[in-house]
């Protein structure tokens, strides 16, 4: 309870009850945006299990650790590294003689060609007469000059055909080859003997090794090649 005191007039003190107000305030409407959902692809972690360590198969275990070695290491086998073949002194020594039986084959097969092309050039073409005139000769002389000398290209010809031939059937030793090649051409050259010292009684035995064909047949070799000096140091003496 309130009570007011004026100066002029006294007034009774009336009760004053309180008055309330009421304010009307406008709504106030407030548009917040809203926020769209992103189109942006929701990246989801996928859990993968951890595969087992063991299994109860063996094969299986076995496929699963090459599976992760391959995995931990991809660039262990590839395209361009092809497993290299071991090449023994045996099997080096058996392919230099397949190479030299080829060689002798087209050596053959070359004279035949060229034997061949030189008696249709001649039955042809008459270059016996031709030959003749410009070098003077009867031409029966020079024809069998010309089929010697036909006869001696296909012969030296032939070996290129016969290597070329061998290099594409055994590509993949390729280089092993060579290799053997060079060592045993080293071993050939440090123990054959001098071919100086040879006489008609004495010959030299097989001189550039063509004849071996197996560490047995190398072996006999050097037993020669002993053989050959122990008589020359007889005959000396």
């Amino acid at each position: 309870m309130i009570c007011a005191r004026l100066p002029v007039a006294s007034l009774p003190c009336q009760s004053l009850r309180p008055t309330t107000t009421t304010i009307s305030l406008p709504t106030l409407s407030l548009r917040l945006p809203i926020r769209q959902h992103s189109t942006l692809p929701i990246r989801r972690t996928a859990l993968i299990a951890p595969a087992p360590k063991y299994t109860a198969n063996p094969s299986l275990r076995l496929l699963t650790r090459n599976a992760s070695t391959a995995a931990a290491a991809p660039g262990a086998l590839s395209a361009g590294s092809a497993p290299v073949e071991s090449l023994t002194w045996n099997r080096f020594l058996q392919l230099r003689k397949t190479r030299r039986r080829i060689n002798v084959i087209a050596s053959v097969l070359g004279i035949g060609a060229c034997v061949a092309g030189s008696m249709y050039a001649i039955t042809i073409h008459e270059v016996e007469t031709l030959a003749s005139q410009v070098v003077g000769l009867d031409p029966l002389i020079t024809m069998g000059i010309i089929v010697v000398a036909t006869a001696a290209s296909g012969w030296l010809i032939g070996p290129i055909f016969g290597n070329a031939l061998f290099n594409l059937r055994y590509r993949a030793l390729r280089v092993p080859i060579m290799e053997k090649e060079k060592e045993f051409f080293q071993r050939i050259r440090k123990h054959r003997v001098d071919p100086t010292r040879s006489s008609y009684q004495n010959p030299v035995p097989d001189y550039y090794g063509e004849k071996i064909g197996s560490v047995s047949d190398y072996r006999r070799w050097l037993k020669d090649q002993r053989a050959f000096n122990l008589k020359r140091e007889k005959m000396i003496v």
